[in-house]
């Protein structure tokens, strides 16, 4: 069982190649980090995590998740470098595109793409999503990217995005590509998974969740002509708990993320070693 790291990487955490060595050091598998490009001082949405709606100061301070990922991948040798979640929507997709290509050619092939469309309506508008048809305009961006991935001449033409022949490199060091991890809970995530994704990347669900997710994984894969093995899932920031990742891993579960929640640097890596004495066999 994989057993990795969601934080949020801060201006607070001031060297996070030291933060990844340790992660790297100590036997986990990964690190995955969040993002926000910007966060509107006015605005009427309400932040479902907080009993008042509002908007934790953690959030508003992450770094950029791809170049923090950049820093971890030269500072070690096999950490796997994941994004939970990347905003695809709020990005134009052909510079996505080669941000994550370049990240994954220098890493050795380590990127894993965890993908999510947001819940922050003035967040999104002011980075040109389209926020009340988001997981269509992202269908759209995840299949042109992989396009730019894998074609020597790659185009797309859509709603969204529509590009003549062009040429990208360079290309990941994955084949095909990196894999796109679905992230969230909506109710048809299975089926998005299994029309253009690699993998399922939850948050707040059980090992039974997981069980029953697995069971229409299969139905829908066998519909689909998919290989349900090759979908993978992994659990995004649960606890510090051996007994609950191995139900997850017997509920079939590749991966669980266990979240670090101080914001500097000597909290982080005291936390961490804390975390690998809970979480870690």
């Amino acid at each position: 069982m994989n057993v990795g790291i969601s934080m949020s990487a801060t201006p607070g955490v001031t060297d996070f190649a030291a933060v990844a060595q340790k992660i790297e050091e100590l036997g986990f598998d990964s690190v995955w980090l969040p993002e926000h490009p910007v966060i509107p001082v006015n605005h009427n949405t309400k932040y479902a995590g907080t009993p008042d709606g509002s908007i934790p100061i953690p959030m508003t301070l992450g770094v950029n998740p791809l170049i923090a990922l950049a820093t971890a991948a030269s500072a070690t040798e096999n950490l796997g470098l994941g994004t939970a979640v990347n905003l695809v929507t709020e990005h134009n997709p052909i510079d996505l595109a080669k941000q994550i290509s370049t990240l994954d050619f220098y890493s050795g092939g380590r990127f894993m793409f965890g993908i999510g469309t947001g819940w922050f309506r003035e967040e999104s508008e002011i980075m040109g999503a389209d926020f009340d048809h988001r997981w269509t305009q992202a269908r759209e961006y995840v299949l042109a990217m992989k396009q730019l991935w894998t074609e020597e001449e790659a185009e797309y033409h859509g709603k969204y995005v529509d590009f003549p022949p062009v040429i990208m490199n360079p290309k990941p060091a994955r084949k095909p590509h990196p894999p796109v991890y679905m992230g969230g809970n909506a109710k048809n995530v299975l089926q998005r998974v299994v029309r253009y994704g690699d993998g399922w990347l939850p948050i707040g669900v059980s090992p039974d969740d997981i069980k029953a997710a697995r069971e229409t994984l299969a139905e829908l894969c066998d519909s689909a002509e998919r290989d349900p093995d090759s979908i993978g899932i992994t659990i995004h920031s649960q606890p510090a708990d051996k007994d609950l990742i191995n139900r997850f891993e017997e509920a079939g579960a590749e991966r669980v993320l266990v979240r670090v929640t101080s914001a500097d640097q000597k909290g982080v890596l005291n936390e961490l070693e804390e975390l690998a004495s809970a979480a870690l066999d």
